[in-house]
């Protein structure tokens, strides 16, 4: 069998990931962005984004995304980034798309028409300006599909891309989904947990056993109320959360006892919105997925040695971050001119790039 890790095949994912999965391949978890509704054109038939509708472009997402599936280990997860798009409101559209702010790509080649025509008026059932809804489309479509939709982090942009508008905000974020394949997945908390406000930990040092407590409500005649839990009750609390918890979340982690190499008296769990600035590249004409936005998903989401797996490989930042992190990777890339830049960032012995884009794996 080939072996089949620190790799990135050219071709298009939908027929490179059912090879895989027939030779073998199992990932623990998926992290990738795949290309956005009506932003970008490579130049190759049948490609992902420039599809006539929204709804043909989330239906050939959820398609992807079930050979994902397939390949992932049973207690693997998804974490999907996905922006949202403008349906074309005359604002010189010239056939083009608002895409979070940024002018989609020019779309002159015959065979976009229907996609320009869309652009510049009502997209789907969308009227001109309306906002499409694309990454809630695809994650209740993927939902409707077998994935449990786990949670929408928000990623909130320091530097978004400014925006001429004068009739809303300027766009400032993403959606960042996890899914899971099971309703039992593996997820690593302690590896996202993230320093506690001095509020807090100022609260979880108190002493509580010497605290008089409160006076009860009028009537109650078995003395004052007191808070309850130890030196610190939320650390407790998470104590007796890390033990058997089926029925509740049923997560993996959870049946397992503290780490000692955490500090929960001075960490807490990692919130839903996370601040990471857009990340240019050398060599790169268009912000890449940011290095920062991927860590946390793959510290969460996998062990050292396992598998990570992007079926929109781009410049290779997902497999960047696994091999520092010590995990391995696999990817798949429709678009041949990243290859250069992928060498770049993933010059490494055991890197393999394969540039024939075959179904044969």
């Amino acid at each position: 069998m080939t072996k089949l890790e620190n790799q990135c095949y050219f071709g298009d994912c939908r027929e490179l990931l059912p090879a895989m999965a027939q030779e073998g391949l199992k990932a623990q978890m998926c992290v990738t962005s795949p290309p956005y509704f009506g932003l970008r054109d490579y130049g190759v038939n049948g490609q992902i984004g420039l599809e006539g509708t929204p709804e043909q472009y989330i239906e050939h997402l959820v398609e992807v995304f079930r050979h994902v599936r397939q390949i992932l280990s049973d207690d693997g997860t998804l974490w999907l980034n996905i922006g949202d798009s403008y349906a074309g409101g005359g604002n010189g559209g010239g056939g083009s798309f608002a895409i979070d702010g940024i002018r989609g790509a020019r779309l002159g080649a015959d065979k976009n028409k229907a996609l320009r025509k869309n652009a510049r008026g009502a997209v789907g059932t969308c009227k001109p300006k309306d906002l499409i809804g694309i990454p809630w489309m695809l994650a209740f479509a993927l939902r409707a599909d077998g994935w449990y939709l786990r949670q929408d982090i928000i990623w909130s942009k320091p530097n978004p891309m400014p925006e001429s508008v004068r009739d809303r905000c300027t766009k400032a974020h993403e959606y960042l989904f996890l899914l899971s394949k099971s309703p039992r997945y593996f997820f690593d908390s302690d590896a996202l947990r993230e320093p506690a406000a001095e509020s807090s930990r100022q609260r979880w040092t108190q002493d509580i056993e010497a605290q008089a407590g409160s006076d009860r409500v009028p009537g109650k005649t078995n003395g004052p109320m007191k808070a309850a839990g130890g030196a610190r009750s939320s650390r407790n609390s998470f104590a007796r959360a890390t033990k058997d918890t089926s029925g509740q979340s049923g997560q993996k982690p959870q049946h397992r006892e503290d780490r000692p190499d955490v500090h929960y008296d001075q960490v807490r769990n990692k919130r839903s919105v996370w601040t990471v600035a857009t990340q240019s590249y050398s060599g790169a004409h268009f912000a890449t997925f940011p290095e920062a936005l991927v860590e946390p998903c793959i510290l969460a989401g996998s062990r050292a040695g396992d598998m990570v797996i992007d079926p929109f490989f781009g410049s290779g930042t997902t497999g960047q971050v696994a091999q520092r992190l010590g995990r391995k990777f696999i990817g798949c890339e429709l678009n041949r001119s990243y290859e250069s830049l992928q060498a770049q960032r993933l010059r490494q012995l055991g890197l393999v790039l394969h540039k024939e884009a075959t179904a044969n794996v």
